[in-house]
């Protein structure tokens, strides 16, 4: 059976394929394994490290905290209840509107003198003690917060055993049992008697972490116990602090069983399905603590700005006692902060948002993504589909961040973003694949009429490969390693061979660096030009560059190659900047892409000038007016050129602009001047006053300048200086000095 002709047109495969790709997302974001989870929760805490809550020290909220400093002073945890019957005493005299704590009191007393008679070790020794004073600590502490607003703490245990506690606060539920969807637990630690029987709320101290380790992102508001609901330790210290007594339970509109929000008073919160609270963080800040042992020592009037009217939560920061939670932006935080941030959420509206809608965008999304993306890649190619996703990818980025900036929403750019790149590289791969397929079968028929060569610039480029070229101008660069053929005569050729691969190696790597382009190795030279076949604006500069760096790449070379036995290489470095023809010449068979031009000639001059001047870097004058001036230049006279019918003047690079600013230098460049004054003037003991005070700066410098510097007195042509001069200073060495002539 003939298959339909839109089945079998090349265009739909492709597309199919992005279709494939796109349901398979779908399906791994509906399926949300842990790497997908884990994935969008960092991206949520990234987006909260970018714009956290500020801090509001008009909140009243304060964390009395149980810290070292108080361990220190009042022994360890836990203290005798009398001891916090005598803090909570002082926190209500100091005007709080509310205590919370987020410590558990789940034993009696240890430290009650009315449990000691129950021992037989002391049961004889108290037998006459009046029963007045054998107090119970419980009893004390229950007598202090009896009728105060004092919400006590009761944690997830997995066991039932113990006394329940029963909850303080009414839960109205409004729609088909959204409490049903809550977070169970099957049994809760009990309050020593009488505390529970006192207390005004009670209420869960537990953080529960959410996927993704151990940070704290999501917390339940709400707790079913085995007892009734029991509230979280922020929800039970607002409700108590603004005199409620009721929480209302509201379910999702049109979500029967799934929580939508929770009321405590004026203040309606949205939550979680199962009636969480998508954390908000700020950074922890200092002035949000009061250290428990301040409370009776610390200034009147700062402990009553503190404390007075404010919701005032006990916890601990201390490290042994085990409460420290890490946040979503990187901090290691007490768990009590953590509650003391829901409590300021709630108040200031600062609540974060996801629902099922959201996700359904996000849905929607990774579609609308994986459709652009597969158009643009089939229909305008990598190009443009790539400006295409960004430009794609940038708004959906912008409106996550909008989302979140300005209403709380969490809505997930990172899946849809990963999916889209997902979805690109597949269809690329395909399209290689096919290319790659397409392409193999032009070369098996072409390779019988062109070069490899030729087939393979052809495959990579795409462009004529013609002969011809343009006239640009060019820096040219020829190296040289001196004295080669000595050299390799003591050498085996594969030892002579491996040594110019690892020479050429370092050396092609710093013309590459500096945006250089290898022309061609010859033998022991290697010759290399810039502005061709990409246009470089600073190809003087970066010429020159690459010959310094060059230099110290050679230095290198050498330490490696004296550990290893073989003898040291020497450089011969010219450039030069000139117009050259630069393009395919050969033959129409076998060509290469070269230059060709006088500029090619005189760089290779001036390279080979390099054993007369005596220095390794060489360049000519017109690359040294396009040069940087902040360099390390000085000048090197003007020497006569093979098939040249002017002498070409030259510069020698010492080194790099910061050892131009060195004080030896500019010292050398102010001696060095009045040397060539001295050589074109012909004075004979002027230079040789001035040639000894350079030979004594040089090594200072750059140890180079050293050969550079005796050469001098053989090229007395180059500089213009009369001959007598020369003679003169060959005959009379000048004050004692030693025989640099």
């Amino acid at each position: 059976m003939q298959l339909p002709k839109f089945l079998t047109n090349r265009r739909w495969p492709f597309l199919w394929l992005g279709f494939g790709v796109i349901a398979f997302l779908l399906v791994l974001r509906a399926a949300d394994p842990y790497p997908v989870t884990a994935m969008r929760l960092a991206y949520f805490d990234y987006l909260q490290r970018l714009a956290p809550r500020e801090f509001r020290e008009d909140l009243p909220v304060r964390v009395l905290d149980i810290d070292e400093e108080s361990l220190a002073q009042y022994g360890q945890w836990p203290w005798p209840r009398t001891e916090i019957a005598r803090i909570t005493d002082r926190l209500f005299e100091l005007g709080a509107a509310a205590v919370a704590f987020d410590v558990l009191f789940a034993e009696p007393d240890r430290y009650s003198p009315s449990r000691l008679t129950s021992n037989p070790a002391f049961a004889n020794v108290l037998a006459a003690v009046p029963d007045s004073l054998l107090v119970d600590n419980d009893t004390v502490f229950a007598n202090s917060i009896s009728g105060r607003p004092v919400v006590l703490g009761v944690a997830v245990r997995t066991d039932s055993a113990g006394i329940q506690p029963k909850p303080k606060a009414g839960v109205v539920q409004i729609g088909e049992r959204p409490a049903d969807a809550l977070v169970q637990v099957p049994a809760l630690t009990s309050l020593a008697p009488p505390l529970g029987d006192v207390a005004t709320g009670i209420a869960g101290i537990n953080v529960a972490p959410g996927a993704g380790g151990g940070t704290v992102r999501q917390v339940p508001l709400l707790w079913r116990g085995p007892t009734g609901l029991i509230p979280a330790l922020g929800i039970e210290a607002l409700r108590v602090a603004a005199g409620e007594t009721t929480l209302f339970l509201e379910e999702r509109p049109g979500a029967p069983g799934i929580v939508g929000s929770l009321g405590i008073g004026p203040w309606t919160i949205p939550t979680t399905e199962d009636g969480g609270i998508w954390l908000f963080y700020r950074k922890d800040d200092p002035r949000l603590y009061v250290s428990a042992q301040e409370i009776f020592t610390g200034e009147e009037a700062s402990l009553r700005q503190s404390f007075s009217n404010r919701i005032v939560l006990v916890g601990t920061s201390a490290a042994g006692l085990l409460d420290l939670r890490e946040t979503a932006l990187g901090e290691t935080v007490p768990g009590v902060s953590i509650h003391a941030q829901i409590i300021e959420q709630i108040m200031l509206g600062n609540v974060l948002r996801r629902s099922d809608i959201t996700s359904g965008l996000e849905m929607l999304t990774i579609i609308a993504l994986g459709l652009a993306v597969a158009a643009a890649l089939r229909f305008f190619g990598a190009a443009v589909s790539i400006f295409i996703g960004g430009v794609l990818a940038s708004v959906v980025l912008g409106i996550s961040w909008v989302a979140f900036t300005k209403n709380g929403l969490l809505f997930d750019a990172s899946f849809p973003l990963v999916g889209g790149i997902v979805n690109f590289s597949v269809l690329t791969a395909y399209q290689f694949i096919v290319a790659d397929r397409e392409k193999r079968m032009i070369r098996s028929a072409f390779s019988h009429y062109v070069a490899p060569e030729f087939l393979r610039e052809l495959e990579k480029s795409g462009h004529d490969m013609g002969l011809g070229g343009e006239t640009t101008q060019l820096t040219v660069m020829f190296a040289d390693i001196r004295n080669f053929t000595p050299m390799s005569e003591k050498m085996e050729p594969t030892e002579v061979v491996s040594l110019l691969n690892d020479l050429f190696s370092r050396l092609g790597e710093e013309i590459l660096a500096e945006k250089g382009t290898i022309d061609k190795f010859i033998g022991d030279a290697v010759m290399a030009f810039w502005n061709a076949p990409l246009k470089v604006e600073d190809h003087a500069m970066r010429a020159i560059n690459a010959a310094l760096r060059m230099r110290s790449a050679l230095e290198d070379f050498n330490a490696n190659s004296e550990a290893l036995g073989r003898q040291p290489v020497a450089l011969a470095i010219g450039c030069a900047t000139g117009e050259a023809c630069v393009g395919n010449i050969g033959s129409r068979v076998r060509f290469n892409y070269t230059a060709i031009g006088d500029v090619v000639n005189v760089t290779a001059r001036i390279e080979t000038s390099c054993r007369r001047v005596g220095y390794d870097i060489v360049i000519s004058e017109r690359l040294y007016a396009q040069a940087d001036k902040g360099l390390a230049l000085l000048e090197a006279g003007a020497v006569n050129l093979k098939g040249k019918s002017q002498r070409e003047r030259i510069y020698i690079v010492v080194g790099n602009a910061e050892l131009a600013q060195s004080v030896e230098f500019t010292e050398l460049a102010a001696l060095h001047d009045r040397l060539l004054m001295a050589l074109r003037s012909g004075d004979a003991q002027k230079v040789g006053n001035t040639l000894e005070a350079c030979l004594q700066l040089a090594p200072r410098i750059e140890p180079g300048l050293l050969a550079f510097y005796a050469a001098i007195s053989d090229r007395r042509e180059d500089f213009d200086a009369v001959s007598g001069t020369i003679k003169q200073l060959r005959s009379e060495p000048h004050n004692g000095s030693r025989a640099f002539i």
